[in-house]
C-alpha cells in the first residue's frame, strides 16, 4: 500500500456522501483489498446493533469489538459467533462490566433511549493492569428518519494518583427531512486530553463518564451553533420567500416596464 493511495482513498470519501460512508467503504475495500485495514480502523462509520445471545440486550457493533466476522458482546464479554478474539484480562473485565453498567443509565438520562456500549483492552503486555488501558464508549440513537452516533476512544494511564485520559470522540449525525431529497449528514472530530485524580481503579469510569458528558455537551452545542447555523444561514440566501408564480408576475412586470421605456 502507498500512501499516495490511502490519502485518494480518503480524499475520495470527504466527497462523498456521508450518509452512505459505510457502503462506499465496503467499495473502496474490494477494489483495493490492501488498503482494508487501514481504512477501516481509520474511516468512522455508522455503529451496528446486535442483540446478545446470552442476555437478550442489544450491544454497540463497531471495528474495535470486532475479530473477523465475530462481536464480542459486553454483557456476556463473548463473541458470536464464538472465536479465539482477544479479551480483557480479568481485572478490566470487571471495570468493563462497571462501566456498560454506568453508562447505561447515562444513555437512559441523556438520550432517552437508544444503545450504548463500552469495550476495554489492556494495554501493553502484563496484562491485568488497570493503570494503563484503552477503550471506546459507543452511544447511538435512532428515529424512524435520523441517527446519532457517538464514538470515544480513549487511552488512560495513572500514575501518583493521577490519571491522564486521551480521549477522540467522533459524532456521526444523519438528519432526515419531509422531502426525501433533503438532508443533512455528516460527521464532526475533536480530541480531550486531561489529568483527574483517581483514588481506586472505579474511579476511572467516573472520570471518564464527566469526560463523555462535558465532551458531547460541547459537541452538541458546536454542531447546532456552527454548522446547524451556517446551514441555515445559506438556505435563507438562497431560497424564494415568494411562490414561482410571483417571481414570474414579477419578471413580466420588468419586460413590461423595459418595454415603455
Amino acid at each position: 500500500m502507498s500512501d499516495e493511495q490511502y490519502d485518494a482513498a480518503l480524499s475520495l470519501l470527504r466527497r462523498l456522501d456521508p450518509k452512505n460512508v459505510s457502503a462506499n467503504l465496503n467499495s473502496l475495500c474490494k477494489i483495493a483489498p490492501e488498503l482494508a485495514e487501514d481504512l477501516l480502523s481509520s474511516v468512522d462509520q455508522p455503529l451496528g446493533v446486535k442483540t446478545c445471545k446470552a442476555t437478550k440486550k442489544e450491544y454497540l457493533t463497531c471495528d474495535y469489538n470486532r475479530d473477523g466476522d465475530s462481536f464480542r458482546s459486553p454483557w456476556s464479554g463473548d463473541y458470536e459467533p464464538a472465536t479465539d478474539g482477544p479479551t480483557p484480562s480479568a481485572a478490566l473485565r470487571k471495570m468493563e462490566v462497571l462501566a456498560n453498567d454506568s453508562f447505561d443509565i447515562y444513555r437512559d438520562l441523556y438520550y432517552e433511549g437508544g444503545v450504548s456500549s463500552v469495550y476495554l483492552w489492556d494495554q501493553g503486555e502484563g496484562g491485568d493492569d488497570t493503570n494503563s488501558f484503552a477503550g471506546v464508549v459507543l452511544l447511538k440513537k435512532t428515529s424512524p428518519s435520523s441517527s446519532w452516533d457517538s464514538i470515544h476512544v480513549f487511552e488512560v494511564e495513572t500514575s501518583r494518583g493521577e490519571g491522564v485520559y486521551r480521549v477522540t470522540s467522533t459524532v456521526i449525525l444523519d438528519l432526515g427531512a419531509k422531502s426525501p431529497k433533503l438532508g443533512l449528514s455528516g460527521n464532526l472530530t475533536r480530541q480531550t486530553e486531561r489529568e483527574m485524580a483517581v483514588d481506586e481503579p472505579a474511579q476511572h469510569i467516573a472520570n471518564l463518564g464527566s469526560i463523555v458528558e462535558d465532551v458531547e455537551s460541547k459537541l452538541r452545542n458546536q454542531l447546532q451553533e456552527v454548522y446547524f447555523g451556517k446551514a441555515r444561514d445559506i438556505v435563507g440566501q438562497v431560497r424564494s420567500l415568494g411562490g414561482v408564480e410571483d417571481a414570474k408576475q414579477k419578471q413580466r412586470q420588468e419586460e413590461v416596464i423595459k418595454g415603455l421605456q
